[in-house]
C-alpha cells in the first residue's frame, strides 16, 4: 500500500510527485502517457511566467512563492527551466491586459512601468503600437520551459523515491473511509491518499465534482521573422501579451528554440471545443493565415516564413480560475485541475499547494478562489 497515488503527471502532477516524495512519502504515480509528452497541455517549448497578473491580485502572492520554487527547481536539477525577459502587456489604457496588470501591480507593490506607444517603439523596435495603446512593462517577466519543468520534477520524484509507471491509463478510482483504490489497464492500487492532476481528462476521471469543464484546442505557432531572429532574441525582446480593441489576445515570446526554431506566438482562447479523444491535431492553413493577420499590423516582421506549429488544450473553467482542493465529497482525495491555460507558470509552487492538501488537508497558500463549490454557485 502506498502513502500517496498520484493520477496524472504533467505540469502539476508531476510537482506534486515530486513535493510528496522529497517529504518521505510513498508515492505512485501514474499516466497515461510517457514522461513530458505532447498529448496534453505541458509541451510547446515555452510558457510565459509574469507577476502583474490581471486575470486577478490573489494570484500573485502564489506567482512570487512559484518564482523561488522555479529557481530551486533549476539548482536541484541542474535544468534550465526559467528565463527572465521582461515582458509587456500592451493595448487600450482600459483593457482587461493592461488595466487588470496594473491593478496587481499596483496592489502588491511590484516594481513595473507605464509605457506609451512611442516609448514602446523606442525600446522595442519590432513592436509597433498603435498611437492609443500602452504597455505595462514587467522586468520579472519571462518564459518558463513545459518540458523541462516536467522533466526536472519526474527526475527528481524517481531520485526521491517516487515509482513513477508510464503509459498505464487509469480506468477508475474509489475513495473509502480508510484509503483509496485506483485501477488500471495494468492492475490495482490501494493507497491512504490520492492526488487527481488530470488536465482535458477532467470531465472523466472527476465527473462527480459536477464542474462543466471545457476543453478547447489551441494553436502554437512559429515563424523565421523576416529580417532574421537577431531582433528576437531573448537578451532583447520581451514576451508579450498584446490585447486588441475588440478584445482578442495574442501572446509571443523571443526567439528560444535555436537557430531553426522561430518566434513563437499564439492566440489566448477563442479555440475549438474538443475532448482529448476528438481534437484535431493538423493545423490548417486559414489558421496560420489568422495569425498572421493578427500579427502583421503589430510585429511585422516576425510572420515571415511559417516553420511549424503544435496544437495543445485548455481545460477551462466558467470563470476561468483554478479548481485546487480537497475533494468535496471525498475526504482523502485532492483534486487540481480547470487551470484554464494559465496555469502553467504555478506548477512549482501548485505542487507544493498539493502536497500539503494530501499530507496534513490544509495549506498555508491562499487557495481560497480555486474552491469547487464557488462554480456550482454560479452554475445555471
Amino acid at each position: 500500500m502506498y502513502d500517496v497515488i498520484v493520477i496524472g503527471l504533467g505540469g502539476m502532477g508531476s510537482a506534486a510527485a515530486y513535493h510528496l516524495a522529497a517529504r518521505g512519502s510513498r508515492v505512485l504515480g501514474l499516466d497515461r502517457f510517457g514522461p513530458a509528452h505532447s498529448n496534453g497541455s505541458s509541451h510547446g517549448g515555452s510558457r510565459i511566467i509574469r507577476q502583474s497578473y490581471f486575470e486577478d491580485p490573489a494570484y500573485v502572492p502564489l506567482l512570487l512563492r512559484s518564482y523561488e520554487l522555479f529557481d530551486k527547481l533549476a539548482n536541484d536539477s541542474g535544468r534550465d527551466v526559467l528565463t527572465v525577459t521582461g515582458g509587456v502587456m500592451i493595448g487600450r489604457p482600459d483593457c482587461l491586459t493592461v488595466a487588470g496588470s496594473k491593478l496587481s501591480a499596483e496592489t502588491w507593490n511590484l516594481p513595473h512601468e507605464m509605457l506609451d506607444a512611442m516609448e514602446i517603439r523606442r525600446r522595442f523596435p519590432t513592436l509597433t503600437p498603435a498611437a492609443d495603446e500602452v504597455a505595462l512593462y514587467e522586468q520579472k517577466a519571462g518564459f518558463v520551459r513545459p518540458e523541462a519543468t516536467v522533466g526536472a520534477h519526474l527526475d527528481l520524484a524517481d531520485k526521491a523515491g517516487a515509482e513513477l509507471h508510464y503509459h498505464e491509463p487509469v480506468l477508475d478510482w474509489t475513495s473509502t473511509a480508510t484509503g483509496v483504490r485506483v485501477r488500471t489497464a495494468a492492475g490495482e492500487y490501494t493507497a491512504a491518499k490520492l492526488v487527481i492532476c488530470p488536465g482535458a481528462w477532467a470531465p472523466r476521471l472527476l465527473a462527480d465534482l459536477g464542474i462543466p469543464f471545457v476543453i478547447e484546442r489551441q494553436v502554437q505557432y512559429w515563424f523565421n521573422p523576416t529580417g532574421g531572429l537577431a531582433p528576437f532574441q531573448p537578451e532583447v525582446h520581451p514576451i508579450y501579451i498584446w490585447e486588441a480593441a475588440d478584445g482578442i489576445q495574442a501572446y509571443g515570446f523571443p526567439a528560444s528554440d535555436g537557430p531553426d526554431g522561430g518566434a513563437k506566438v499564439a492566440f489566448f482562447r477563442g479555440g475549438q471545443t474538443c475532448t482529448p479523444e476528438t481534437i484535431d491535431r493538423t493545423v490548417h492553413p486559414h489558421e496560420i493565415e489568422a495569425m498572421r493577420r493578427q500579427m502583421l499590423p503589430r510585429i511585422p516582421s516576425l510572420p515571415g516564413e511559417f516553420q511549424r506549429a503544435a496544437t495543445c488544450m485548455y481545460t477551462n473553467t466558467a470563470d476561468e480560475h483554478f479548481v485546487i482542493a480537497t475533494h468535496p465529497a471525498h475526504e482523502r482525495v485532492t483534486v487540481a485541475c480547470g487551470f484554464s491555460g494559465h496555469g502553467f507558470k504555478f506548477v512549482p509552487v501548485v505542487g507544493e499547494i498539493l502536497a500539503d492538501l494530501a499530507l496534513t488537508g490544509t495549506t498555508a497558500h491562499p487557495i481560497d478562489l480555486f474552491r469547487p463549490e464557488r462554480l456550482a454557485e454560479v452554475t445555471p
